[in-house]
C-alpha cells in the first residue's frame, strides 16, 4: 500500500460519502470491471452540415448507414424492401406511422409484428452496454416495460414469455403502440451511435441552420469543433458589428432571408429600406448586395486599422477604388468593377460610416443581442464546442494548423505573444470566449479575425470577399491556401502534427473537415498514409456538381474506422414514400487487429484510476484508519 498525501486522502474521505462501507466499494469495483471489458462504443463523425436540415436529420436518423447494418445483421431472412421499410420507420417514426394509417396498413397485427422486431434489434444494439446505460438511454414515458422487454429471460414453464407477450398485447390494445414504437426508435438511435463529433461548420449557404442546432441541442453525447462560419454566427451574437453585416450580407448572397427572420425573429425591413434608399439593382448584382457589401468593406477596414498585427492592410480596397472609372487596383494591376454605383461611399474618406449606416448597424446589433435564440444557440456552441477536440486517441479540427513555406509550424500573432502549433489553437479559443464573456472590442475582432484572416486556422485562407463581389476579372476570385493544405498530404507532417499535441503518432489520426473532397476528379479523403482523414459532409446541395458525391462521414467503432461516401439525399418525402436512404459506400480506413474495449478508451482510462481510488479506499477501510457505515449484517 502506498503512503497517501493530503490532498489524496482528503479526496478518498470524500469518496467515502458516495461508498460508505467496503461492500459499496467492491461492488463498484467489479462493476467498473466489467465496465472495462466492453466494446468501445461507436464514434460518428460529421462535417460542414451548411444548413442543411434534411440531409443532417436523415445522416443523424440513420447514423450513417449504422441502423441499416444492424437491422440487416438482424434480420437476414427479411426482404430487402422490408428491411428498407423498417428502417425508415426507425428513422421517422411518427410520420411513417401516420403514412401507414392513412394507408391502412396500420394493422394490430402489423404492430405486433413490428414491436417484437425493434426489440430484437434494441437488444441486439444494447448488449454492447451496461443495463444501468441502457436503462439511462430509454425514453422515459416507457421506461419501465421496454428495460422488462428488453431483459426477458427464458424459463422452463414458458411464464416469462407469456408475461412478456400480455405486455405486448396491452400495448396495442390500450392504443398506446404509436407511441412505444417511437420510443423504440428513438433508443434504438440512441445506442446505435455512442458519440457524435461535429468538426465545423453548422452555418451558412442552407436555410436552416437554426433547426440543425436545436437537434445538436437535445442530443445526449457530442461535441463541436468550431467552423470559421460558426466563429462568423458567433461573432454576431456576441455583437460584432463586422461579424453582423457579414452573416446579414451572406444570408442575402444565400438567398436566406427567411433564416433571419424567421429563424432568429431578427427584422431586415431596416436593410431593405436603407438599400432601396441610397442603391439601384443592376443586372446581376442587386440593391440589396451592394449596400451590405459596402458596408461590410466599411466595417472591415475599422477593424483592421484597429489591429495592423492583423496583418491585413493588403485586403483594404475602398481606397484603391477610381470611382469615376469604376476600377480599382489591386497589386499595381487596375481591374474592372462590376458597378459604379458607390453613392453611401466618400472618397476622400471611404471607411468613415454615414449617419444612416451608423444608425443601422447600432438597430441591427442590438436585434442580434437580443434574438433569445441565436443567444441560446452560440451559447451552446460554446459550451460544447472548442478550436480542436482530442478524443480516444485522434485529433479534430475544422480547418488548419498554419504551416510555413518549409513545413514548420507558423509563428502568429495571438492574445499579446507570437504562439505556433497547439499554443496557437489555444490562444485563439481563449480569445474567442473572452469575447463571448466580456464582448471587449479586441476579442470581438479577433473573432472576425477567426472567420477570414490569413492565418486563422479555422479558415487556412485568403476569403476574398471583395474581389469576388465586385471585380469582373474572375481570376482575382482564386483565394491562396495556406501550406498546410499542401503539407497534409505527407506523413511526417502529420506525425509531426499529432505529436504536437501530444498522441501517439503510430495509432493517431487527424480528422479533418473544412476541403469539400473532389471525388469525381479523383481526390481521396484519405491523406498521408491514413494518417488524416477529410470529412467534409458536403451536404450542401451547391457542392454536388463539383464534388460528384454528398461528401463524406467517418463511423470509428470497435472493429475499426470507415469513412461513408454518401450520395445525395432526395429528401424525407421519397424516405417516407419509397423507404430511400442516402446510399453510402463504404470504405475501410483502418481494421484493428483486436476489438478495442472500453478499456483502451480516454474513458477506460478515467474508469481504471476510479478502480484504483476504491481499492485505496477499500484499503483504508480494511484497515480501520475510516469509519465505515451502514455496514450489512453476517
Amino acid at each position: 500500500m502506498h503512503e497517501l498525501n493530503d490532498y489524496r486522502w482528503r479526496y478518498l474521505k470524500q469518496l467515502s460519502k458516495e461508498y460508505p462501507n467496503r461492500y459499496a466499494a467492491f461492488t463498484e469495483i467489479i462493476n467498473l470491471q466489467a465496465i472495462l471489458n466492453l466494446p468501445k462504443g461507436t464514434e460518428h463523425f460529421i462535417s460542414d452540415v451548411h444548413g442543411e436540415f434534411e440531409a443532417f436529420q436523415h445522416i443523424v436518423n440513420n447514423c450513417s448507414g449504422v441502423i441499416r447494418e444492424k437491422v440487416d445483421q438482424t434480420f437476414p431472412e427479411l426482404s430487402s424492401d422490408y428491411r428498407g421499410e423498417l428502417c425508415t420507420l426507425i428513422y421517422y417514426p411518427h410520420e411513417k406511422q401516420d403514412l401507414l394509417r392513412k394507408q391502412g396498413l396500420d394493422t394490430d397485427a402489423w404492430y405486433r409484428r413490428t414491436l417484437y422486431q425493434l426489440i430484437l434489434l434494441t437488444k441486439f444494439l444494447s448488449s454492447r452496454y451496461t443495463r444501468s446505460k441502457v436503462r439511462k438511454a430509454i425514453p422515459r414515458d416507457f421506461n419501465y416495460i421496454i428495460d422488462e422487454l428488453l431483459h426477458a429471460k427464458a424459463d422452463e414453464d414458458n411464464n416469462r414469455q407469456r408475461y412478456h407477450e400480455r405486455i405486448i398485447s396491452s400495448i396495442i390494445e390500450t392504443g398506446a403502440a404509436h407511441h412505444f414504437v417511437t420510443s423504440l426508435a428513438s433508443l434504438i438511435k440512441r445506442l446505435a451511435v455512442d458519440h457524435l463529433h461535429l468538426v465545423g461548420d453548422v452555418f451558412d449557404r442552407g436555410a436552416h441552420p437554426d433547426d440543425i442546432m436545436d437537434i445538436l441541442m437535445q442530443l445526449p453525447s457530442l461535441d463541436i469543433e468550431w467552423g470559421n462560419h460558426d466563429m462568423l454566427w458567433m461573432g454576431a451574437a456576441c455583437g460584432s458589428e463586422v461579424c453582423i453585416a457579414t452573416v446579414i450580407r451572406n444570408n442575402i448572397n444565400y438567398g436566406n432571408f427567411e433564416l433571419l427572420e424567421n429563424g432568429y425573429g431578427i427584422s431586415m425591413r431596416s436593410v431593405v429600406q436603407y438599400a432601396s434608399q441610397y442603391y439601384c439593382d443592376e443586372e446581376g448584382i442587386s440593391a440589396l448586395y451592394k449596400a451590405l457589401s459596402v458596408l461590410v468593406f466599411k466595417l472591415q477596414g475599422a477593424v483592421i486599422a484597429r489591429n495592423p498585427d492583423f496583418d491585413m492592410q493588403d485586403r483594404l480596397f475602398l481606397d484603391k477604388i477610381d470611382y469615376k472609372k469604376g476600377t480599382v487596383g489591386i497589386g499595381g494591376v487596375d481591374y474592372a468593377l462590376r458597378t459604379k454605383d458607390f453613392p453611401t461611399i466618400d472618397p476622400s474618406d471611404p471607411y468613415r460610416l454615414n449617419a444612416d449606416e451608423a444608425a443601422l448597424i447600432a438597430s441591427l446589433k442590438q436585434a442580434f443581442l437580443h434574438s433569445k435564440r441565436l443567444q441560446s444557440h452560440a451559447a451552446f456552441l460554446f459550451s460544447h464546442g472548442s478550436m480542436y477536440k482530442i478524443y480516444n486517441g485522434n485529433l479534430l479540427y475544422h480547418g488548419c494548423i498554419p504551416l510555413t513555406a518549409d513545413g514548420s509550424f507558423a509563428k502568429v500573432y495571438c492574445d499579446g505573444e507570437f504562439v505556433q502549433g497547439r499554443d496557437y489553437l489555444d490562444a485563439a479559443e481563449r480569445v474567442a470566449r473572452r469575447g463571448f464573456d466580456k464582448r471587449d472590442q479586441r476579442s470581438l475582432d479577433h473573432m472576425w479575425y477567426l472567420w477570414c484572416g490569413k492565418k486563422s486556422p479555422l479558415s487556412g485562407r485568403v476569403i476574398k470577399t471583395f474581389e469576388r463581389a465586385l471585380v469582373e476579372d474572375k481570376s482575382m476570385h482564386q483565394e491562396p491556401r495556406d501550406p498546410y493544405y499542401t503539407f497534409y498530404h505527407q506523413e511526417d507532417i502529420c506525425r509531426m502534427i499529432l505529436r504536437e499535441f501530444g498522441l501517439d503518432e503510430d495509432r493517431g489520426h487527424i480528422i479533418n473537415g473544412h476541403t469539400p473532397i473532389k471525388a469525381s476528379a479523383g481526390e481521396s479523403p484519405v491523406r498521408a498514409g491514413g494518417k488524416l482523414l477529410v470529412i467534409d459532409g458536403g451536404f450542401c446541395a451547391a457542392y454536388h456538381q463539383t464534388t460528384g458525391i454528398a461528401g463524406y462521414t467517418l463511423i470509428f467503432n470497435s472493429h475499426g474506422l470507415r469513412l461513408k461516401a454518401h450520395r445525395p439525399f432526395l429528401g424525407i418525402a421519397e424516405a417516407l414514400s419509397d423507404n430511400q436512404d442516402i446510399t453510402s459506400e463504404s470504405i475501410e480506413v483502418e481494421k484493428f487487429p483486436r476489438r478495442w474495449m472500453v478499456a483502451d478508451c480516454d474513458n477506460g482510462r478515467e474508469i481504471k484510476m476510479q478502480i484504483e481510488s476504491l481499492k485505496d479506499l477499500l484499503a483504508q477501510y480494511r484497515q480501520g484508519k475510516l469509519p465505515e457505515s451502514s455496514l450489512p449484517a453476517q
